[in-house]
């Protein structure tokens, strides 16, 4: 149980992580927000969450023989530490010049949340990096754990988004004052050096499945 709950924590920070840096479905949640009102965040967050289920069934059903070998598990466990690490100097560099874009606009005309969420996310490169490195090394660890660590894993991840992207709607639709800039610099900080611990655990895991 410990455990499952541990995973759940780390999933939820790891995806709040990513969830708090500015890309397509931000500024997508930003101006649906500001013309349906709070339910557009979780709308948007409902289509990401069907595209991600397929990458994750995808990777159990396609490529879960070969992932599963100790070398091609330590080179991701490893190339996923490189990319937090590469991540959270990212984000502690750029604190100073972070800032909310309350202004983005969407140049998409569909009506459709749900399908915006899943074409946002597309749109975005680094999702996909995220699912070929870091989001690889999770599921390969949580399969150990079963169905339990799997469910749980995705849980964490999908209410890491949904709580930022329902905040930002939140935000946008009562009251931008709710979120200042040092409060958000504060989070993405915090953020970033769990991140950076999290990447020491995958190199440690990476080694030690070599050292097996």
């Amino acid at each position: 149980m410990l455990i499952l709950a541990g995973v759940f924590a780390t999933s939820f920070v790891i995806a709040l992580s990513g969830a708090m840096m500015p890309g397509p479905l931000f500024a997508t949640t930003i101006t649906a927000s500001a013309k349906r009102g709070i339910i557009a965040g979780p709308a948007l967050i409902l289509g990401h969450a069907i595209l991600e289920l397929a990458m994750v069934a995808a990777i159990l059903f396609g490529l879960a023989p070969l992932l599963t070998r100790d070398m091609v598990f330590a080179c991701i466990a490893l190339f996923g530490a490189a990319v937090l690490l590469w991540m959270s100097f990212s984000m502690i560099k750029s604190l100073p010049k972070t800032n909310v874009d309350w202004e983005a606009h969407d140049s998409s005309n569909a009506e459709n949340l749900v399908f915006q969420g899943i074409v946002m996310s597309m749109s975005n490169p680094y999702w996909t990096i995220w699912w070929a490195t870091i989001g690889l090394g999770y599921i390969l660890y949580c399969r150990t754990l079963g169905l339990p660590g799997l469910a749980v894993f995705f849980a964490g991840h999908i209410m890491g988004d949904l709580s930022w992207y329902s905040l930002v709607s939140v935000i946008v639709a009562k009251g931008r004052h709710l979120l200042t800039i040092r409060v958000y610099r504060g989070l993405i900080g915090g953020c970033a050096v769990f991140i950076s611990c999290f990447a020491l655990y995958f190199i440690y895991s990476g080694i030690s499945r070599l050292a097996g």
